[in-house]
């Protein structure tokens, strides 16, 4: 009989991707979700898996959860559109949450678990030079997100110090993209949805290092399936892509604006835009780091951008979460 693995958050984007990973890859999956009202969709979605209700907010159903496991890969964390009124109502529950995860499975006689993270608990501080594994990111320079997985990730960490006997490897991806499952879409393709939906006068200079949610569903298999993987980091980026490069690519397909955006106009429409105030926090950053570790010790691979970007669009397109834009071919005639 296969293996048995709890993915956390089962009702989510990369969590999807992991569950299918995993089925496809013979292996019985158990997610939990928060509430039983999930259980129906993520079940006709995802057949085969087997669902249990536990909130990361809450001790009650992680006994449970982890029965009979062999591996845990906690997905599950919070990742607002916008910053929190009080940093706090982001940070405690990634950590409370975390660590709520860990006891369970560390109790349950769990072997591994594998805590996906972010290029967020890495970069923030750091500027100029190519980033690897061992750097953290400087609390002092975070904002709420970033500051969230930091002391998420470092928790787990200082858990899994202290209970040598659960092993951890933790995933650290970038901007993750790719296409969605469900007509329904998380933050992480918000800013592909607005390219596609109309209606932006140009595109803002942002910089980001993407990695396909599929591609990242096979990093989190590696890392759990793979001796060496734990007590291990892995960044899971391709190289640094702007958003006019991405709508350059997409407008092979479809009609988006590709025109830049000067910095001091998405600037000024923060004033009044929230989707522009997002963007700020990110104007003159670009986002620098190295996968040559999960290359190099999972054999791992990532598929071209362009596709990446392509997959994404036609998704949100088949779900009806943009309105239906018009083909390239059109904005050319």
């Amino acid at each position: 009989m296969s293996d048995l693995v709890l993915v956390t958050g089962a009702s989510g984007y990369v969590a999807g991707h992991v569950i299918q990973e995993l089925l496809g890859q013979g292996y019985r999956v158990r997610g939990t979700v928060r509430s039983a009202a999930r259980a129906a969709d993520v079940a006709a979605l995802l057949p085969g898996i087997e669902l249990v209700e536990a909130d990361l907010g809450a001790d009650a159903g992680w006994a449970e959860a982890v029965a009979g496991c062999r591996y845990v890969l906690h997905t599950a964390s919070p990742f607002p559109s916008d910053a929190p009124e009080h940093e706090d109502d982001l940070i405690r529950p990634a950590v409370d949450g975390t660590l709520r995860v860990l006891r369970a499975a560390a109790a349950g006689g769990v072997e591994r678990v594998v805590v996906t993270s972010s290029i967020a608990a890495i970069q923030a501080g750091h500027e100029g030079r190519l980033l690897t594994e061992a750097d953290w990111s400087d609390l002092a320079a975070c904002e709420a997100y970033p500051k969230s997985k930091t002391l998420a990730e470092r928790a787990a960490w200082d858990f899994a110090a202290e209970h040598p006997e659960l092993e951890l490897a933790v995933i650290n991806p970038g901007m993750i993209i790719g296409p969605v499952l469900r007509a329904e879409a998380g933050t992480s393709v918000d800013g592909i949805r607005a390219l596609l939906a109309g209606g932006m006068p140009g595109v803002p200079r942002l910089n980001f290092a993407t990695v396909d949610v599929r591609d990242l569903a096979v990093a989190h298999r590696l890392a759990m399936e793979t001796p060496g993987a734990a007590g291990n980091r892995y960044i899971c980026a391709g190289d640094s892509i702007s958003f006019p490069e991405m709508a350059r690519l997409l407008a092979s397909r479809y009609q988006v604006p590709t025109r830049a955006l000067p910095d001091w106009l998405v600037r000024l429409s923060a004033a009044f835009n929230a989707d522009a105030r997002t963007a700020v926090r990110y104007l003159g950053r670009k986002e620098t780091v190295s996968a040559d570790k999960a290359r190099r010790e999972l054999n791992w691979t990532m598929r071209p951008v362009a596709d990446s970007l392509l997959d994404t669009a036609d998704s949100l397109v088949r779900f009806g979460l943009v309105p239906a834009p018009k083909p390239a071919r059109a904005a050319a005639a």
